[in-house]
């Protein structure tokens, strides 16, 4: 007993009571940038020249977490002066467009709720299972969706589930940039799925294709088909990140 009562003094408590107010540390810098109002235009146009998924834009000068890898190039060659990824996780929106911050802009991302629709709050807000597809993913993204259900995040807590078949889920959760190969599988394991049913994309190559965009390897026409119900930005994602936003869009939040 006295060996475990100095475990949990030395370690501390793991377990996040109310994973909404977790102040992440200032080296957690892959969060919602910043930018400054009066980055240059050489500046801005080193950053966008360095980019290596495009994700950067001028005039104005913005950056789209949606295509974003946070290689930190655009910082490197800036300034934190200029550009500065805070420590600030909650950036899941189910409005693609609110993925693209501009130069001045310091407001949070967050949810529209008149877009979410009545049946996901009605149905999901105390039992939300999801079924995970790895659509040509690396693994990484996968591993950051494990860790939500560890003794830290738990977010079976909330009723939030990962199952094994796609006939036992309320939704679909999607990683990779959807290749070729996995195109039909996927179309495949969201028919499955019974109504009404939700979508979404979690890490940088589910919502644009990452640094895979364009490429002849990929077939993303399941995207242009359906409505994504939340998209969750990050190369990788933090668990806090997913957990927010699902919590939001369910009305946990």
């Amino acid at each position: 007993m006295f060996d475990e009562i100095k475990i949990l003094q030395h370690q501390g408590k793991q377990f996040i009571p109310d994973v909404t107010k977790v102040n992440l540390p200032v080296s957690f810098a892959v969060g919602r940038p910043e930018i400054a109002e009066d980055i240059t235009a050489e500046n801005a146009k080193l950053a966008k020249a360095i980019c290596p998924t495009q994700a950067i834009e001028n005039e104005p000068f913005s950056i789209d977490l949606g295509k974003c890898t946070y290689c930190m190039e655009c910082v490197r060659i800036c300034g934190k002066d200029k550009i500065n990824f805070t420590n600030d996780y909650k950036t899941a929106t189910n409005v693609r467009e609110r993925l693209i911050v501009k130069a001045g802009e310091k407001h949070p991302i967050t949810i529209d709720q008149s877009l979410v629709r009545p049946e996901i709050k009605k149905l999901f807000k105390n039992s939300l299972k999801l079924r995970q597809v790895s659509a040509g993913g690396d693994n990484s993204q996968e591993w950051e969706l494990g860790a939500t259900n560890n003794v830290n995040f738990d977010c079976s807590r909330f009723g939030i589930d990962f199952v094994a078949s796609p006939r036992h889920a309320d939704g679909i959760v999607i990683t990779g940039p959807i290749t070729e190969n996995m195109a039909e599988p996927l179309q495949i394991c969201y028919d499955a799925i019974p109504e009404p049913k939700l979508i979404i994309l979690v890490g940088t190559d589910a919502i644009s294709g990452g640094i895979f965009e364009g490429s002849p390897a990929l077939n993303r026409s399941f995207l242009d088909k359906n409505t994504i119900d939340l998209y969750v930005p990050g190369s990788l994602i933090h668990p806090l990140t997913f957990v927010n936003g699902v919590l939001e869009m369910i009305g946990q939040i």
